[in-house]
C-alpha cells in the first residue's frame, strides 16, 4: 500500500469499527477507574493502622493486580489491531482474554530486550572509545533499535511467536524491506495527525473542562486505533 492509502485507511478505521472502538474505550475507562481507586486505597492504607490498614493494603494489592491485567489486555488488544492491519482485515478485534494478555507479556519482553541490547553494546564500547564518538554511536544504535523494535512489534502481532520477534537481525532487515523512507514519512504523518487531534481537544477543553475530558478519552482511543492500524498496514507488504 502507498502512504496515502495507509493514512486514509487508518483515519477511517475507528469509525468503521464503532463496536470495537467502544469496547476498547470501556476497557480504558475501567482501567482508569481502578488505577484511580488504587491510589486512594494505597494512601488510606498508609494513614490507618491495625486491621483497617491490613485490609486496605490487601484491597490495594488486588486492585493493582487487576489494573496490571487490564493494561496487559489493552496492550494485547492493540497488537490484534496491528495484526488485522497486516492481514488487511476491515473488521475490529474482539476480546480474547487469555491470548491477548499472554501476547502483551511477550511484547513487554520484546521491548525490554530491544532497549537493553543497545545499552549493553554502548556500555562495552564506552570502555574503549572516546565520549564524542560514543555519542554518535549511541544515537545511531538507539535509532536503529527503535526502528527494529517497531518491526519486532509487527512481527509479534503477525505470528504471536516471541522467537520470531526477537530475531533482531531479521527485524533490522525488515526496515529495508518496508523502506526506511516510507517508515520516516509515515512516522511524521502519524505525529502530525496525533498532534492536530490533541491540539483540537486541548482548545475545546480550555472552553469546558468536562467536555474536554470526555473528548480526550475518545481522542486517545481513536489515536490508539489509528496508530496501530497504520503500522499494521505499513508492515503488510513485508
Amino acid at each position: 500500500m502507498n502512504i496515502g492509502e495507509i493514512i486514509n485507511d487508518a483515519l477511517r478505521y475507528p469509525f468503521n469499527n464503532i463496536k470495537a472502538f467502544i469496547l476498547y474505550l470501556i476497557l480504558g475507562i475501567v482501567a482508569a477507574i481502578i488505577g484511580g481507586t488504587t491510589v486512594v486505597t494505597t494512601i488510606a492504607a498508609f494513614r490507618t493502622k491495625g486491621l483497617a490498614s491490613i485490609t486496605l493494603s490487601g484491597i490495594g494489592i488486588v486492585e493493582i493486580i487487576v489494573f496490571i491485567i487490564l493494561m496487559f489486555l489493552i496492550s494485547g488488544y492493540a497488537l490484534d489491531i496491528i495484526r488485522y492491519g497486516i492481514e488487511r482485515r476491515n473488521d475490529g478485534p474482539g476480546i480474547d482474554f487469555g491470548r491477548q494478555i499472554f501476547n502483551a507479556v511477550k511484547l513487554l519482553v520484546v521491548d525490554i530486550v530491544y532497549y537493553v541490547v543497545p545499552c549493553i553494546i554502548i556500555f562495552l564500547l564506552s570502555l574503549f572509545l572516546r565520549s564524542w564518538i560514543m555519542t554518535i554511536i549511541a544515537l545511531i544504535l538507539f535509532i536503529v533499535f527503535a526502528l527494529a523494535n517497531f518491526m519486532a512489534k509487527c512481527r509479534l502481532a503477525k505470528t504471536e511467536d516471541i522467537g520470531y520477534a526477537l530475531a533482531i537481525g531479521e527485524a533490522i532487515g525488515d526496515i529495508s524491506r518496508v523502506g526506511l523512507g516510507k517508515i520516516i514519512v509515515i512516522a511524521i504523518l502519524l505525529f502530525l495527525v496525533i498532534f492536530i487531534i490533541l491540539l483540537l481537544v486541548g482548545i475545546i477543553g480550555a472552553l469546558n473542562d468536562l467536555i474536554g475530558d470526555i473528548l480526550l478519552g475518545f481522542a486517545l482511543v481513536y489515536i490508539i486505533f489509528f496508530y496501530n492500524r497504520a503500522i499494521g498496514l505499513l508492515y503488510s507488504d513485508v
